[in-house]
This record gives C-alpha cells, sequence and structure tokens, in this order.
C-alpha cells in the first residue's frame, strides 16, 4: 500500500472545485443544473429589485448558444478590493462566497445568500464576458475555460470600453456553459419563461423582457397586483368557491407578510411558502404561523355565525384548509434556512410575523366581506363531514394492514435501528431476487412490487387503499397514511425506488412517487426518498502511455460514455461495451458494487424545488385531464429520448 502523506492531498484552487464536483453547487449536470445557472445570475438582478434599484430584467436566449442578462441595478463595483487588490468585479466572479450580501448594509432583504452564485457560473462556462454601467463608463471583463480572466487590466483595473450616462447603471452577463461538464448545453425557452413568470408575479412592479433569437419570439412579464395574480393563474382551470382571491399584507417589526388565498372545488390544499422570493417547498414556520392563525380565525367566526354549535366545538385544521390555494410571502432581513438547499425556514420570528398580522388584517378583511366568510365555512363543515366518513373507510382498511402479507414480500433486515436500515423497493420477484442475494441483509431490506401500482391521482382513497402493492407499503413503512402518518414511526432512514432503466421502470417510479406525493408528502420533505441509478454500461478499455494496461469501468449514462470516447481518442481504444437492460442481467457481485453498496452507489435523493410547479406537474402528467397533458407531450417530443432498447 502506498504511503499516505502530505503529497496525495489535493487542494483545488480558485473554482476547480467547482468544476470536480459541479453536482454539489448545482445539483445536476443535466437540463435541471443547466438551468440552474440561469437562475443564479439572474437573482443578482431581482436582489437589486428588491433592493430598490431595478425595475427592469432583460434575457436574451442567443442563436449561438449563449445567454444574456442585463438587470438596470447599480451595477457591481469596479473599484480595487481593499483586501483581494484586483477590481471587485472580478472578485465576484471568480471567487467564491463574494459578494455584497452577506451584511445588511448592501441588501436588507436578499434571496441569493450564500454567496457562490455569479463565481460558479463562471466555473461552469466555457466563456462568460461581463459589462459593467457606472459612473457614465462601461467597463468590460471576459473569461474562458471556467473563470480564467483574458482581459488585461489598465493600472489594475478593468478597461473602459464605452460611455454611457450616468444614470444608466446595471450588469450584463453573458455565458456559454461548458460541453465537457454539462449533458446538454441547450437552453428550453419555457423552462425559462415559466421561471419568468413566477418571479414577475412574486416581485410586483418589476418587468422581465424574454427574447428568443433561435424563433424570434420575444414576451414581457409583469405583473401589477403581485402575488393576487398568481392565485389566480395557478387556479386558471379550477372551479373557485368565491369570485376574487382574498389578499392580505402588513409588518411586524422589520418582517413584511403577504398572504393571497382562494378556496376551489377540491379535496386538497396547497400552500406555496416564499421567502425574499425564495420558494420554501418544506414550509416552516411561516407556514405554521398561517396554519394557526387561519384555524383559529375561522373557528371564531364559526361559533359566532352558529356553525358550530357549541362553544368548545372546532373544525379540525385539515377542515379549514381543505380547497384552499395559498401563497405565503415574506420578507425577512436575516432568514435562517435549514440546509444549503434552502427548503425550510427556521426562524420563530416568522411564524410570530405572519400568525398576527394575518390574524388581524384577515379578520377586518372578513368583517366587510361575510358572503365569502359564510361560503368558506360552509366548505370548512362539508369537509368536516366528508373526513369522519373518509375515516372510518380508512381506519377500516388501516386495521386490515396487520393482516396484510408483508413476509412473503418483504425481505426484512435484522437491524431494528431505523437510522441505519434503507428498504428497496424493486419491480418484480426476479430483480427482487438479485437484490435479495447482493444486498447487506443487516441493514438493507428489499420489497418487490407484482405488477404498477395504481394511478393515485386518478382514484378515490377507498380504491387507493384496498391496492395490495400500496397495503404492502404502509405495513413495510410503518408510519401510517392520512391523518395517522408519524414520520417518527418509519423504519427505514431510506426508501430506494430501485428500478430498470427504461420506460416501465421509469413508469413504475412515477406512479410510486405521485403516491408519496399526495399520500406521504413528509417522506419527501425529509429527504428520505431516493432513486437508486444504476448503471447503463460496463466498458472494457485499453490505455496507452504512462497509465498503458487493460481497464473496466462503470458508465451511468450516454453523456459519460462519449466523454471517455473523446479522453480514449489521445491514446487508447474501447475495446467492449455491455449495455445493461435492467437489474436481472447483473449477477450480485456486479449489483452490490455498483449499485447497493454505500461506498460506491449512485443514490438521487428526491427533491421538491418549486412547490408550484410539483403541483402542476403531477396533476398534467398524472391526473384525468387529456388534453393539456396531449399538449405538454407534442411540445416536449423534441427533447425526449427514445428507448430504442425497450
Amino acid at each position: 500500500m502506498a504511503e499516505y502523506n502530505g503529497s496525495q492531498i489535493v487542494v483545488l484552487e480558485g473554482l476547480e472545485a467547482v468544476r470536480k464536483r459541479p453536482g454539489m453547487y448545482i445539483g445536476s449536470t443535466g437540463t435541471k443544473g443547466l438551468h440552474h445557472l440561469v437562475w443564479e445570475i439572474l437573482d443578482n438582478g431581482i436582489d437589486e429589485h428588491l433592493a430598490g434599484y431595478c425595475s427592469e430584467i432583460n434575457i436574451t436566449l442567443q442563436k449561438d448558444g449563449g445567454i444574456t442578462i442585463i438587470d438596470h441595478g447599480r451595477g457591481v463595483p469596479v473599484d480595487i478590493h481593499p483586501t483581494k487588490k484586483i477590481p471587485t468585479a472580478r472578485v465576484v466572479y471568480t471567487i467564491l462566497h463574494a459578494g455584497g450580501k452577506f451584511g445588511n448594509s448592501v441588501y436588507k432583504v436578499s434571496g441569493g445568500l450564500h454567496g457562490v452564485g455569479a463565481s460558479v457560473v463562471n466555473a461552469l462556462s466555457s466563456r462568460m464576458i461581463v459589462e459593467i454601467k457606472r459612473g457614465g463608463n462601461v467597463y468590460r471583463d471576459e473569461y474562458k475555460d471556467g473563470g480564467h480572466p483574458v482581459t488585461k487590466l489598465v493600472d489594475g483595473l478593468l478597461p473602459v470600453v464605452g460611455t454611457c450616462k450616468k444614470s444608466d447603471t446595471g450588469t450584463k452577463v453573458t455565458f456559454y456553459p461548458d460541453p465537457t461538464i454539462f449533458e446538454t448545453v441547450e437552453f428550453k425557452a419555457e423552462t425559462i419563461c415559466k421561471r419568468l413568470k413566477e418571479i414577475a408575479f412574486l416581485n410586483r412592479g418589476l418587468t422581465i423582457t424574454f427574447t428568443d433569437e433561435k424563433t424570434g419570439d420575444t414576451r414581457t412579464y409583469y405583473e401589477e397586483h403581485g402575488i393576487k395574480s398568481f392565485i389566480s393563474y395557478i387556479n386558471r382551470d379550477a372551479t373557485p368557491l368565491h369570485p376574487e382571491p382574498v389578499y392580505i399584507s402588513g409588518e411586524k417589526g422589520d418582517i413584511e407578510v403577504e398572504v393571497a388565498f382562494q378556496y376551489i372545488n377540491d379535496y386538497t390544499e396547497q400552500i406555496n411558502a416564499y421567502c425574499n422570493r425564495i420558494n420554501v417547498v418544506d414550509g416552516g414556520t411561516l407556514v405554521t404561523g398561517f396554519k394557526t392563525a387561519l384555524t383559529r380565525v375561522l373557528n371564531s367566526y364559526a361559533r359566532e355565525l352558529g356553525f358550530l354549535k357549541d362553544k368548545d366545538d372546532n373544525y379540525d385544521g385539515k377542515d379549514v384548509r381543505n380547497g384552499l390555494v395559498a401563497i405565503v410571502s415574506i420578507k425577512h432581513p436575516d432568514p435562517q434556512f435549514e440546509g444549503q438547499t434552502k427548503t425550510k425556514l427556521g426562524n420563530t420570528d416568522a411564524k410570530v410575523a405572519v400568525d398576527e398580522v394575518f390574524a388581524t388584517e384577515v379578520t377586518r378583511w372578513f368583517d366587510k366581506n361575510v358572503e365569502v366568510l359564510r361560503t368558506i365555512l360552509e366548505n370548512a363543515s362539508r369537509s368536516a363531514k366528508a373526513r369522519q366518513a373518509s375515516d372510518k373507510a380508512r381506519t377500516a382498511v388501516l386495521k386490515q394492514l396487520s393482516d396484510v402479507d408483508t413476509k412473503s414480500k418483504l425481505a426484512a433486515c435484522s437491524s431494528k435501528k431505523p437510522s441505519e436500515c434503507e428498504v428497496y423497493i424493486v419491480e418484480g420477484d426476479s430483480a427482487g431476487g438479485t437484490v435479495k442475494t447482493a444486498r447487506n441483509r443487516k441493514t438493507q431490506a428489499v420489497l418487490p412490487l407484482r405488477g404498477k401500482i395504481i394511478n393515485v391521482e386518478k382514484a378515490t382513497l377507498e380504491k387507493i387503499l384496498q391496492n395490495n402493492e400500496i397495503k404492502s407499503m404502509i405495513a413495510a413503512f410503518g408510519c401510517g397514511i392520512g391523518d395517522e402518518f408519524d414520520i417518527t414511526k418509519l423504519r427505514y432512514d431510506k426508501i430506494i425506488i430501485l428500478t430498470d432503466a427504461d420506460v416501465d421502470g421509469g413508469h413504475i417510479s412515477t406512479l410510486l412517487l405521485t403516491f408519496f406525493y399526495r399520500f406521504m408528502p413528509e417522506l419527501i420533505m425529509e429527504g428520505k426518498v431516493y432513486r437508486g441509478l444504476p448503471p447503463l454500461y460496463k466498458v472494457e478499455y485499453e490505455t496507452t502511455g504512462k497509465k498503458k494496461g487493460k481497464q473496466s469501468a462503470y458508465l451511468m449514462n450516454d453523456f459519460e460514455l462519449e466523454k471517455l470516447r473523446k479522453e480514449l481518442e489521445h491514446g487508447g481504444k474501447i475495446l467492449n461495451v455491455q449495455r445493461y437492460k435492467g437489474l436481472g442481467e447483473m449477477d450480485a457481485n456486479q449489483l452490490w458494487e455498483t449499485t447497493l453498496d454505500p461506498e460506491h452507489r449512485v443514490l438521487a435523493q428526491i427533491s421538491i424545488g418549486d412547490s408550484v410547479e410539483a403541483d402542476e406537474t403531477t396533476q398534467l402528467l398524472m391526473g384525468s385531464a387529456v388534453p393539456p397533458r396531449r399538449e405538454f407531450i407534442m411540445k416536449e417530443a423534441r427533447y425526449a429520448t427514445l428507448d430504442l432498447q425497450a
């Protein structure tokens, strides 16, 4: 064994760490990660808007594959940085954790608190050009191949390439994603436009113009009524119970609170939370404050207006939220998010602020709009009766779970410590047998599914709970379902969906995720659900030069295979390529080495980046309405990958 000493410790300088592990910074190198680059630069302009300095942002998708984002804010500073001794703009675009968002002197509120956005985009681009307008001058800087400056400084400063009016300020960023890092560098106009529309709703008074040079299409987004219009947009295909969304706003201390809501003829609730315009999909304290205040206020009115006969009667929280679509948006000077992904807000003062502001202002609104109030209370009353009837049906089914024959399906693990246990959900007994043989029996359980589970988006609760595969999962997880769901009783730290890399495998995964999202959302919110990613290829190849010899590697997709082919053009050749059509084609050793071994496997954690989009997409792809789904398929067909091996 080679000696382990300081010479083997690799130090990645500058932006090299980002290029080495891009997934740590943008989530993936696929389409989602590609578009994340756009959001990072866009966030800088939005922060200027929040600070009161920018009312317009322009985005252009260029014919040559680049993208340009112009904000008309103050412009990134161009003076010499006091400690780095280089232009401040170059510090912003080349050094991680550099920006004006860590203190509160530049931005009172900000969405981009981690300070890595601009520099990460530069690191993952083959080329970036920055133009800054400040003080009547236009400054320019250019970078290539992952953030290496190519512009020569003049007396230590960025060169002036033009002049402008002193009142004309802002920052223009053009970048080209690096094709050696991303699986695709083709931006999708519809993906960008969908996000821009949401941003316009959340930033009242901000004008955003998008131009696609490839098609000549230009769109402008501007929302005068903000989140109130957002609710109308979300409910555009629904049947509202009252004509206009309710809009509430107010302040408590340094915290600004906005809430918009409307009830629709539906049996679900949808609460979308934003802090400093960041979609906190797991909610947190601001949602807790809203739910508490809404339940308290409506129960008080229900007793006052005779909907509840006894002074001690109360509607359940879910009764008053049945059919509710709401947006809770706050501006907070010092938000404390749980985790790097910013999916949950933890500030206790946010709960107090939302509770007090909403309770006070919605009471004033209801006093002036009693008919709408009565409509909402009638809905709560109907919901309470329906819930009681549904509870009886659910209780009857859940009582049967003790009789569900999981023993013939579930291969349990020997450990009883949930923190070290995981369960693999696999398709069919054949794959299940291979996984059972390959697994670590102490910590890894296996639950084979016999066929596809029911599509829960189209079925009644009674039908769903009668499905044997769903009953098997509920019994195996041990945490119940619906009102009885208790995540503290979950028997596994990880629930891993492991299916073949084909159309059927993708469909089964989608059905499972729809079930988890609709009936056990806490599993996703708490980061318990994963997809196992078995390799698609095993490649044997030969290299020349210093590392001459035969080698083998497991590759996840076509992108990695093509990347290896290009690398071997400079010295080597591929000897054999084996494509795995399914898990059953691997022997137990291969399956353990590539897919089950915690040291080497690849798992994709399932998370929700945008709660509005998640709900819309679930309804679109899995719901009963066919025309919208057909339109989606026609629009997205050119981005699809054909499964010719299926």
